[in-house]
């Protein structure tokens, strides 16, 4: 404990809290619920009571109350995505979406995607924001626009170099509108290949599809750009080959000529002119490796995209929750170029009502979902939380000695439950120490994976061991 003292700094509140909750009656087991949630940040407090009966007789096979928890509540994880939230969480989401995007990459047959999907033409495309205006950068030369050169952790870095000229509107209606210009790609990409093989649109999708899984993320200047795994399959999916025509340089070709294409019209509204929003001039295309026989490897992909999935605009240093009015702003330590971002928002909101730029403000306009994919690509985050959650029910019949079959048609059993919110959260000394139980956990999970890539083949890699 005096480890636990002297890490907490001179936090008397924090200390004394720490005390309580340790000292209390049913420690133990309140390290056991933590520990259940992964170490959540902010775990959700329910109350409740919980009978299964066998159908037939009526008799009581189990029961369960809260009533004997630490603190007469059972605590359950939070799922927020965000690491700024909730760590825990965070990671394991980022764990669901490595293994998403990388069944669709690899091809997982528990995931329902057949493994020949590594023969099909894959790429890993880069969509970005056009430029609203120079920035403190960091070019190959080592020097600034601004004469200077800049390390590479400098606030300055992705900060206007003259505010003043600085197109903030015009950053946030992108941001805004990135969810259409998105959009619109697809449907441009698919008419570019079925031009470059000389089909119609409907002839295309006879003959092959096109799937994909992307994630955006935030630059330095404030500006959301997209990641995603583009792949041609069959007409059937993932399970067919794409037809011979089908090539990574085609893909190559149809992705630059689409983004090229992308437009999105802004009406004028009061002071603030027509516009047309584009992609920006840098695609960045590049064929995805095998087996580690090219630079691009699947496992680099799956491993890029899930990092960002969990990340909003903090890298901007904006906050993780709505702005209710303007004024709070004064109250929060905010950069002076995301100040400008956010002000802008708020500044274009009247003229664009049905944007809900206020409201989105503190994601700098953006209102999309930071990570989506077609409906061909791979396995859904929903089915992988119904994987876990069935090893856990079946875990949990286990231990109370009934039957483990989840798929008893039958309905041999019947379960009455009722619960309550009773809030969420932790108290001080409770999040430190759930903070210290979800990096042993963490650790625990990086030393068995990189025991597993020590001793087994690439398709064996796992984000959480």
């Amino acid at each position: 404990m005096a480890g636990a003292a002297a890490s907490l700094g001179t936090d008397p509140l924090t200390l004394a809290d720490l005390l309580r909750v340790a000292n209390a009656p049913g420690f133990d087991r309140w390290q056991e619920q933590v520990r259940r949630t992964g170490g959540c940040a902010h775990p959700i407090r329910l109350i409740g009571q919980t009978v299964t009966r066998d159908r037939a007789s009526g008799q009581v096979l189990y029961s369960y109350s809260t009533e004997q928890e630490p603190g007469g509540m059972l605590r359950v994880a939070c799922g927020n995505r965000r690491a700024s939230r909730c760590p825990a969480c965070a990671w394991t989401y980022a764990g669901d979406t490595y293994h998403l995007i990388r069944a669709g990459i690899t091809g997982d047959v528990h995931k329902g995607v057949s493994p020949v999907v590594r023969d099909h033409p894959r790429v890993f495309a880069t969509l970005t924001a056009p430029s609203f205006g120079p920035v403190h950068n960091r070019p190959d030369s080592g020097c600034c626009r601004c004469g200077s050169p800049h390390a590479e952790d400098s606030p300055v870095l992705g900060t206007a170099l003259d505010p003043a000229r600085y197109d903030y509107p015009g950053a946030v209606l992108f941001n805004n509108h990135a969810g259409d210009l998105w959009r619109r790609f697809t449907i441009y990409l698919r008419r570019e290949i079925a031009a470059r093989a000389g089909l119609t649109q409907t002839a295309l999708t006879e003959v092959c599809r096109v799937s994909f899984g992307k994630v955006a993320e935030f630059q330095k200047r404030g500006a959301v750009h997209f990641h995603a795994v583009v792949r041609l399959d069959g007409p059937e999916g993932p399970d067919t080959p794409p037809p011979a025509w089908a090539t990574t340089t085609l893909l190559d070709a149809s992705i630059r000529a689409a983004a090229a294409r992308v437009t999105v019209p802004v009406p004028a509204s009061g002071d603030h002119p027509a516009r047309v929003l584009r992609w920006g001039s840098q695609v960045d295309v590049q064929p995805i490796g095998a087996l580690g026989r090219e630079e691009l490897t699947e496992q680099a992909v799956a491993s890029y995209v899930a990092k960002y999935a969990t990340k909003a605009a903090e890298t901007t240093g904006t906050v993780d929750h709505r702005i209710g009015e303007l004024s709070e702003l004064d109250r929060l330590p905010l950069p002076a170029h995301t100040r400008r971002l956010i002000e802008a928002c708020w500044d274009l909101d009247n003229a664009y009502p049905d944007r809900m730029l206020a409201r989105w403000a503190h994601m700098l306009g953006f209102r999309g979902h930071f990570s989506t994919k077609s409906r061909h690509y791979s396995t859904t985050l929903g089915a992988l939380r119904q994987v876990r959650a069935d090893y856990r029910a079946r875990q949990e019949r286990r231990e109370r000695g009934l039957s483990e079959d989840l798929d008893d048609t039958e309905g041999s059993t019947l379960v009455l439950a009722h619960w309550t919110y009773a809030g969420q959260g932790h108290t001080p000394g409770e999040s430190w120490l759930a903070s210290t139980i979800a990096r042993e956990i963490r650790l625990n999970r990086e030393t068995a994976r990189d025991a597993l890539a020590d001793l087994a083949t690439p398709e064996d890699w796992e984000v959480n061991a």
